[in-house]
């Protein structure tokens, strides 16, 4: 069983992907990105009024998070690849104003440029960004796929997971940097980066990247006042995974977890709220569990 189904914004290419045609201002050049300079004081980071990134976010988990930090009193860009429809019904269920719509490619350096830019230009700014954007192209089980198809597969996960990632991470924290009121990453990971995912290994592989790649960033970023978080979800009850839970592997998939049963978007995007909060700053660093004690570690 794998992880991969329990998000419903995983599918390929999906809220990472394809051009949205949605207007944005032109990127900068790389030479012109801040450096990542140590700042001075960084004053007491806000508990509400932030202005929030989140990628993939037209439904599932990237919808649920959303809708966390809208009723939180944020203002958030709700960012999406190719579902626009969706990530419009996203906008609209959110409590409050001066929400904004984006579409980009995150896997496209100058897209992911000029993304961070209109969230900036129209919420005056980045405080917050949650790294949900992901693909998961289907099973690709080493001993049975294709080498071509292999490749592909890899090369598709590594772009968006981990390099969409990485790029969005770096350009908010520039933002963050040069406002000088400290922020917060957070990104979302999965289970299956710990448990392994036989059928799945380049979602599983890239995850685990996304968790590193966050306790990297949470000690380089740690002078300017950025905590930086990952969170590992197990199954999540999302449309794309109801159809699974309804089916005869439902009740498999349920006992995997003590509790009985799976999450719920909500869960994951109450962790996330907190993992934003001021009062989660000594947690930078840390890969957060969130699979009802279905997968343990030490």
């Amino acid at each position: 069983m794998t992880d991969p189904g329990a998000r419903d914004d995983l599918a390929a290419p999906t809220d990472a992907s394809a051009p949205s045609g949605v207007p944005v201002p032109d990127a900068p050049a790389v030479s012109d990105l801040p450096d990542l300079a140590v700042g001075s004081d960084v004053p007491n980071f806000p508990a509400t009024g932030r202005r929030v990134l989140v990628s993939g976010a037209s439904r599932g988990v990237g919808r649920a998070v959303a809708q966390a930090f809208a009723a939180n009193g944020d203002r958030v860009a709700v960012h999406f690849g190719s579902r626009r429809a969706e990530a419009e019904a996203t906008l609209a269920s959110l409590e409050g104003t001066g929400h904004v719509l984006l579409g980009a490619d995150v896997s496209d350096p100058v897209e992911a440029a000029r993304l961070v830019d209109a969230a900036a230009e129209v919420l005056g700014g980045v405080d917050v960004l949650v790294n949900n954007a992901a693909v998961n192209s289907g099973p690709h089980p080493p001993a049975t796929t294709p080498y071509d198809e292999w490749v592909a597969v890899w090369q598709r996960h590594i772009a968006v997971n981990l390099l969409g990632t990485a790029q969005l991470s770096r350009l908010a924290a520039g933002r963050m940097i040069d406002q000088g009121r400290g922020g917060r990453i957070v990104n979302i990971g999965s289970r299956g980066a710990f448990r392994g995912e036989p059928d799945h290994p380049a979602y599983g592989a890239t995850k685990a990247a996304v968790h590193a790649l966050g306790q990297s960033l949470a000690v380089a970023l740690a002078p300017h006042g950025i905590a930086v978080t990952s969170v590992a979800p197990g199954f999540i009850d999302t449309d794309r995974v109801a159809p699974r839970l309804a089916g005869a592997e439902g009740a498999a998939i349920r006992a995997q977890s003590p509790f009985g049963r799976v999450a719920r978007p909500e869960e994951v995007a109450e962790a996330v709220l907190w993992l934003a909060s001021p009062a989660a700053q000594w947690s930078s660093g840390t890969v957060l569990d969130l699979n009802g004690a279905s997968y343990l570690r030490t």
